[in-house]
Parts: C-alpha cells; structure tokens; sequence
C-alpha cells in the first residue's frame, strides 16, 4: 500500500484556524494547539457577551427610568421606579422598559402624563384588600 501525504488538507485546516485567531498576541496566534483553545474561548465569551448585553441594556432602561421618575416633583409624586412599575401594570399599561426609556430621555412630560394617568386610574379605582382572612373591596377618595 502506498504511502498517503495528509499534509495539504491539515495545513489548510490550520490556515483557517490562523484566520480566526490571526489578532491575537503571542503564541495564541502561532502555535496550533493554543490557537484552537483560543478559538473556542473565544467562541464561548462571544456567546456569553451576547446574553451579558441584553443584562446591561435592561439595567441601563431601569437606571434612566429611575432617574426621571424620581425628578418628578412638580406635582409632590415621590415616586421610585418599582412603585412607577407595579402601578403602572396594576392599571394595564403594558409598555415595556425599553420604549419607556426612550420616552424617559427624549420627552420627560410625556412620562409624567403617564405618571399622571396612572395617579388618576389608581384613585378611582376599587383597591382589593385581604383583611382577617376575606377579601373586601375598598374605593378611595
């Protein structure tokens, strides 16, 4: 049997991994066994970046939320961001962080007619109280 040379299909297979980790410093872009384990750490915190993004952007919308929220004392509303969150979808205003953010930063009045709208529904809505064991419906004035 005659005797196979593989070494044009290894070292195109090594080329490719050179490609990829062609950036990095050292020995991660020139000896072969770190480069694969490069590739693959880097594969791996590539994946985890992508969820750690989606963290940092929610934190960020809750941060400027917070913010202006809290600004609001032209009409003595002292509020704090999870009682602005917890009344706003106690009176079915369904908008998410991110839409709410934006209008945080972009028109602030807007947000506080919100604000204001959530004030009003909550006063003129009846209130569900758990007392001694039954529940009672409360109206408040």
């Amino acid at each position: 049997m005659t005797r196979t040379k593989r070494g044009y299909i290894a070292r195109r297979r090594r080329a490719k991994m050179r490609l990829f980790t062609l950036s990095f410093r050292g020995a991660h872009s020139k000896l072969t066994r770190t480069m694969t384990q490069e590739k693959i750490k880097a594969l791996v915190s590539a994946d985890q970046d992508r969820d750690r993004k989606k963290r940092d952007f929610r934190r960020l919308w809750i941060c400027r939320i917070n913010a202006v929220i809290r600004e609001n004392r032209i009409n003595k509303i002292y509020y704090n961001y999870s009682s602005f969150l917890y009344n706003l979808y106690k009176s079915q205003l369904l908008i998410n962080r991110k839409i709410l953010a934006q209008i945080a930063i972009l028109s602030r009045n807007c947000l506080y007619m919100i604000s204001n709208e959530i004030l009003k529904s909550k006063k003129n809505s009846p209130e569900i109280e758990l007392r001694e064991g039954r529940v009672e419906i409360c109206m408040r004035k």
